[in-house]
C-alpha cells in the first residue's frame, strides 16, 4: 500500500498565512513552504503573489523578490507556477516554461482597474488637469479659456489596440463618454457592431482621425514596437496616447520627440522602458505628460481575486483540468 505524498506549494510566508484556509477540503494534504525551507526544493506548485514582486520590476529586480526567484529556480521538479499579474514576459516566467512548467496568469483579476485608470488618464489629459496642477503650485487663478479650453469628447474617435478583457472593458467605457471607438486586435474578428476593426498590422489606416490612441495589448513579436515613429507621425497633432500596455509596445524615443516638437497633445504613460523611469527621462519634465510608476493594476480588492483565480486553478490542476 503506497501513501500519497503532500502537495508541497512554494509561496511567500505572508500569503500562506491568508491562503492556508482555503485549501481545506481539497483531498490531498498540502504543505506550503518558503524560501529557506528545506522542503521548497520539492515543490510541485509555486504561487507568486504581488508582495513577491513588490516594488521589484522585470528590470530590476530588489534582493526579496531575488530570494524567491532564486527558491524557484532550485525546484527539482516543479509542475505549476501561477502569478498575480496579467502578463508573463518576466524572464522567471520564460526559464521556468522552458523548464517544462506550467505557468498561468491572473487574467480578468485587475482589468476593472486598468481600465478605469486608463480611462482617469485620458479624462485628465481631456480635461487639461496637468496645466491645473501647475497653476495651482504657483497659485496662479488660470481658468480653461481661449487656446487652453477642452474639446468636447462626445464625437471624437479613440483607437484601442488589443481587446482582451482590458481593452473591452475601456472600449465599453470611452462609448459611454461618447466617443467613435475603433479597434486592432490579433484577429479581424470584428470587435462589436459598429466598431471598426483591423489587425495590428492595419492599425496605420485608422490614425489619421484618431483622437486618443489607447493601448491595452499584450506585449508579443508582433506588438513590439508596433507605435513606431511613423505611426505617430500619422497621428493628428492633438491627438493623445494612453499606455497602460508594456513600454516596448511603443518606441519610446520616438514618443518623447513627437511630445517635444508639439507633434503631439500629450500621453498618460503607465509603463515604460526601462522601470523605475530613469530620473534623467525628458518625460518626467514634459508638460503634457502624465508619468504613473506602473501603478494602473494596483487596488486593495486586487490579491483577494487573483487568490480566488489561484485556489480555482489548483483544484482544476489537482483534477487533472487545467
Amino acid at each position: 500500500m503506497t501513501t500519497e505524498q503532500p502537495l508541497r506549494i512554494l509561496c511567500s510566508e505572508r500569503e500562506a498565512r491568508t491562503l492556508a484556509p482555503g485549501l481545506q477540503g481539497l483531498g490531498r494534504d498540502i504543505v506550503l513552504c518558503h524560501p529557506g525551507d528545506p522542503q521548497s526544493v520539492q515543490a510541485d506548485v509555486a504561487f507568486i503573489s504581488r508582495d513577491i514582486t513588490g516594488r521589484s520590476t522585470k528590470f530590476e529586480i530588489l534582493p526579496d523578490t531575488e530570494r524567491f526567484y532564486a527558491a524557484l529556480r532550485a525546484t527539482q521538479g516543479l509542475q505549476w507556477l501561477h502569478v498575480h499579474s496579467a502578463g508573463l514576459d518576466r524572464d522567471v516566467y520564460q526559464e521556468m516554461r522552458q523548464r517544462g512548467a506550467r505557468v498561468t496568469a491572473s487574467h480578468g483579476a485587475s482589468d476593472a482597474v486598468v481600465a478605469q485608470m486608463a480611462i482617469t488618464g485620458l479624462l485628465a489629459l481631456a480635461r487639461r488637469l496637468p496645466l491645473l496642477m501647475q497653476a495651482q503650485q504657483r497659485h496662479a487663478w488660470e481658468p480653461l479659456l481661449d487656446d487652453r479650453m477642452p474639446r468636447d469628447l462626445q464625437g471624437q474617435r479613440a483607437v484601442v489596440v488589443g481587446w482582451g478583457g482590458i481593452g473591452q472593458r475601456i472600449g465599453h467605457l470611452l462609448q459611454a463618454l461618447g466617443l467613435e471607438v475603433s479597434v486592432a486586435r490579433h484577429g479581424d474578428t470584428p470587435a462589436g457592431d459598429g466598431i471598426r476593426t483591423v489587425r495590428y498590422d492595419g492599425l496605420r489606416e485608422l490614425l489619421p482621425d484618431t483622437s486618443w490612441l489607447v493601448l491595452a495589448c499584450p506585449l508579443t513579436d508582433t506588438t513590439r514596437g508596433l507605435v513606431s515613429a511613423g505611426m505617430l507621425a500619422a497621428l493628428p497633432a492633438h491627438a493623445c496616447l494612453v499606455n497602460v500596455a508594456r513600454g516596448h509596445v511603443v518606441d519610446e524615443p520616438a514618443l518623447i520627440q513627437a511630445l517635444q516638437a508639439g507633434r503631439l497633445g500629450g500621453a498618460f504613460l503607465d509603463v515604460f522602458h526601462h522601470e523605475p523611469l530613469p530620473a534623467a527621462s525628458p518625460l518626467w519634465d514634459l508638460d503634457n505628460v502624465i508619468v504613473s510608476p506602473h501603478s494602473a493594476g494596483f487596488s486593495d480588492g486586487n490579491a483577494v481575486r487573483v487568490r480566488q483565480i489561484f485556489v480555482a486553478n489548483l483544484k482544476r490542476w489537482l483534477q487533472g483540468c487545467l
